[in-house]
């Protein structure tokens, strides 16, 4: 497997999945794996179209070994990041990242819409050498080939089932033109009952299992959803491009689940802490005043103790803030003594990260597997909500480090997060009832933004 910006090798990957083919009766594949070596490497490749279109033919040869199996697949639309880092993209998108948002985000507005003065100005103004737009567009253009040529292996047969999720997604620019080149060959084809396009990405493996399960036992859960504000089925989450109830229904569908309009119908009820006006990050020390105002938190959790202490079965999707769950509402929960009765959490990322992990788990794990529950508030609450600022802080200014950067004292670095960690969670009344002890954690990326752990519940 790859790392990071380095790919996997695309040969022994196909080699893995021809040899494991025959026993299969499903298969759950990334297209951006399969063909680039892994997301981050769709970003920055230089492959040729040819051997892009090459690496697609083992999809056939699986059909060909084994008829029978189905074959759920995924396949990103491009993203385009509204910042400068070079972190997970080109290099030159440190200093022209925004730039090239932008500067696409205004030629499509304005062939949609017309640009105002100021927005003419904005665009005549942004200067970026014509070397680097020409790689960014090649590269993006051999990526859209890509999707529309996995449409066509939907159409024929190979593949049974296909989302293509939208990455960090804006209205206008370059996702948005993307988007719908794709959703008209997916028309034009007829294709609609078995190919979905929406926001998302990190979360799409699991919705695909998921589904795979679905199909195996024939089955199609019921939800019944309900926000923790009156604007959260309409606010448009940050990185997203639609409001939050049109995505919900997108996910819930690609599950192979449904909504229904009451909870004496569902089979799971999921609760969804929406923001109250619009999204905010979780490492944000100053919150707008709606963040409490125009939601009522109280509410919200005693609703889901209500739902509880019914017999129903509640999933949480944590998305009221971007990249981190919601400290104050898991607080309420605890406090009511029914976080360790939800069967399902998640509050990491963007909103649909969030949402398609929390459904998956919701329609798969069981009220019983406290795993993932307990993973999930260490990572979404303990870690990115709680602690991963302040612990940030205190590496940087011990050991010399930096956020994006901790490769020169990786070990140390792991160390102090696990020990702060497992402290944090011990603040957590959930905690004396179920202790854990973090046997190993690890900074992938070598950087502060994301973990990985190995739990042992005691």
């Amino acid at each position: 497997m790859g790392d990071k910006k380095t790919p996997t090798d695309v040969n022994k990957l196909e080699e893995f999945l021809l040899a494991n083919a025959n026993d299969a009766t499903n298969a759950v594949i990334s297209i951006d794996m399969l063909v680039y070596g892994g997301l981050i490497p769709s970003r920055i490749h230089h492959q040729e179209q040819s051997e892009l279109f090459k690496r697609l033919e083992v999809l056939k040869k699986l059909k060909e070994i084994n008829p029978k199996m189905r074959i759920y697949a995924f396949c990103c639309i491009m993203r385009t990041p509204q910042y400068d880092s070079s972190d997970e993209e080109p290099d030159y998108y440190a200093d022209y990242g925004f730039a090239l948002f932008r500067r696409k985000y205004l030629l499509d507005y304005e062939e949609r819409h017309g640009l105002n003065g100021a927005e003419g100005a904005e665009l005549a103004g942004i200067n970026i050498p014509q070397d680097i737009i020409d790689d960014y567009d090649t590269r993006r253009d051999k990526n859209m080939l890509v999707n529309l040529e996995v449409v066509k292996y939907l159409e024929g047969g190979t593949i049974d089932f296909l989302i293509i999720p939208q990455d960090d997604s804006s209205p206008y620019g370059y996702t948005a033109i993307a988007q719908k080149q794709v959703i008209k060959a997916v028309e034009e084809k007829g294709l609609f009952l078995n190919c979905m396009i929406y926001p998302g990405a990190d979360e799409v493996a699991l919705t695909l299992l998921t589904r795979a399960y679905h199909d195996f036992k024939n089955i199609e859960p019921k939800v019944y959803p309900f926000y923790a504000s009156v604007l959260g089925p309409t606010i448009i989450p940050k990185y997203e491009d639609r409001p939050m109830y049109e995505s919900l229904k997108s996910h819930i569908r690609a599950c192979k689940a449904r909504i229904v309009a009451t909870p004496k119908e569902a089979d799971v009820i999921l609760a969804v802490n929406s923001p109250g006006k619009f999204m905010e990050e979780t490492y944000d020390e100053t919150l707008d005043i709606t963040h409490s105002s125009y939601r009522n938190v109280l509410d919200f959790t005693l609703n889901i103790k209500n739902y509880i202490e019914e017999g129903f079965n509640v999933a949480v999707c944590d998305a009221a803030l971007c990249n981190g769950g919601d400290k104050e509402m898991v607080r309420y929960l605890d406090e009511l003594g029914v976080l360790d009765k939800i069967i399902s959490y998640a509050g990491w990322n963007t909103h649909c990260n969030t949402l398609g992990t929390t459904l998956a788990e919701a329609f798969t794990g069981g009220r019983e597997n406290k795993h993932n529950l307990l993973y999930r508030l260490i990572e979404d609450i303990c870690y990115q909500a709680m602690l991963r600022n302040d612990v940030t802080e205190q590496v940087e200014d011990e050991l010399g480090v930096q956020y994006f950067d901790i490769s020169s004292k990786q070990k140390e670095v792991e160390e102090i997060v696990r020990k702060r960690l497992e402290e944090t969670y011990s603040t957590l009344k959930i905690s004396k009832n179920y202790p854990v002890k973090i046997n190993e954690l690890t900074l992938p990326w070598k950087r502060m933004f994301e973990i990985g752990m190995k739990l042992e519940l005691k």
